[in-house]
């Protein structure tokens, strides 16, 4: 049995990741991660409050130990400073990808193994297999409906091995009820959406906050000027509403289909298959981390290019600067500089990098 520090968000899922790893055996601590506090004048909520004292519920009904962890620092500096970069650089980052590497099982791990834990647990619908050689794989939550691996794709080795999923082998109704049978305060509390820190407040406001405003012209891809834009920062491509272009075709929109940031233009084109730039084949990723074996040579694999897509049949080859380059066997829509390329083979989880160009 390993002594485990689970970090409780506040959430029905880390509550019952805590209670069932206790009931396996394991000596149990609850740990919450104190990421953000609102004191920046920004409308909008992070209930963060609510969340400390709900996750400090679920330990007291656990009978563990709970420990508030300030990581306020790290996670302005690791993710938040990340994630204003990338926009100011016109690309459109992942912050719940860099978060699961650089905090939860980053810093908070780092902070659970200096205080004599063996390892973290979350409640992230994902699973973990341990190989005879002694490393471990992460494989696809069991729950299609819920798989979260796509968000551990940034994960090494050393953090898989010292993670616990224990979400991962049930389908959501069965937390739930799991939840009820340990009498768990959080039982029927709603899934919390996105990320801590924007809470209800709109993306874009958020982000002009703190990236000023540069509008300039959106155009076709002729370059006729069809509007004004607020800043690039604020789309991204593939986007179909928001632009504020109306098209004057009926049952045709436009979308976004890219930035030409050294004129500070927006471009649009029709949402369609042959419109240049919307859907591309080959592209290159970068900042490329390995769950466990790398991929060395050539090799056909299944790629995740967002959350919420059906994995692809692609082409990988390594590249000598420490890249991919990736041939899709099907044109993929609106694949996007900044966002995360998930790696499979069949359920398990390779590896993934960051998208940095496309043809």
């Amino acid at each position: 049995m390993s002594k485990i520090l689970v970090g409780l968000s506040g959430g029905v899922d880390s509550a019952v990741a805590a209670a069932l790893l206790l009931e396996q055996g394991h000596e149990v601590a609850g740990g919450y991660m104190k990421n953000w506090i609102n004191e920046d004048g920004i409308a909008g909520d992070c209930p963060w409050e609510q969340d400390v004292e709900d996750a400090h519920a679920v330990a007291k009904t656990l009978g563990i130990e709970f420990r508030v962890v300030d990581l306020i620092d790290q996670y302005r500096d690791r993710i938040v400073d990340y994630m204003l970069e990338g926009y100011r650089n016109g690309i459109t980052p992942n912050p719940d990808v860099y978060c699961n590497r650089e905090m939860k099982f980053g810093v908070f791990l780092d902070y659970a193994l200096s205080q004599g834990f063996e390892a973290v647990g979350t409640g992230h619908y994902a699973r973990r297999r341990e190989r005879s050689d002694g490393s471990a794989d992460i494989l696809r939550g069991a729950d299609p409906n819920k798989d979260q691996s796509y968000f551990l794709a940034l994960m090494e080795q050393e953090q898989a091995v010292r993670a616990r999923f224990p979400c991962g082998e049930m389908l959501k109704p069965q937390v739930r009820e799991v939840a009820e049978r340990f009498n768990l305060p959080v039982a029927g509390k709603k899934d919390s959406q996105g990320i801590c820190f924007i809470g209800n407040v709109k993306m874009s406001d958020f982000l002009r906050h703190y990236v000023p405003d540069s509008p300039g012209d959106i155009v076709d891809l002729d370059g006729k000027v069809l509007g004004k834009h607020k800043g690039l920062h604020l789309y991204t491509l593939g986007q179909r509403k928001g632009h504020g272009v109306a098209s004057p075709r009926e049952g045709m929109a436009y979308v976004v289909v890219g930035k030409n940031a050294a004129e500070n233009q927006l471009v649009v084109g029709w949402d369609m298959e042959n419109t240049p730039g919307l859907y591309v084949k080959k592209c290159t990723v970068g900042t490329v981390s390995w769950v466990n074996k790398p991929i060395t040579a050539t090799r056909k694999v299944e790629a995740q290019p967002r959350y919420r897509s059906k994995s692809e049949p692609v082409t990988v080859t390594p590249t000598d600067d420490g890249k991919l380059a990736l041939e899709f066997v099907r044109p993929q829509r609106a694949v996007t500089p900044g966002q995360i390329c998930a790696f499979y083979d069949g359920g398990t989880l390779l590896g993934g990098g960051v998208f940095e160009t496309v043809e």
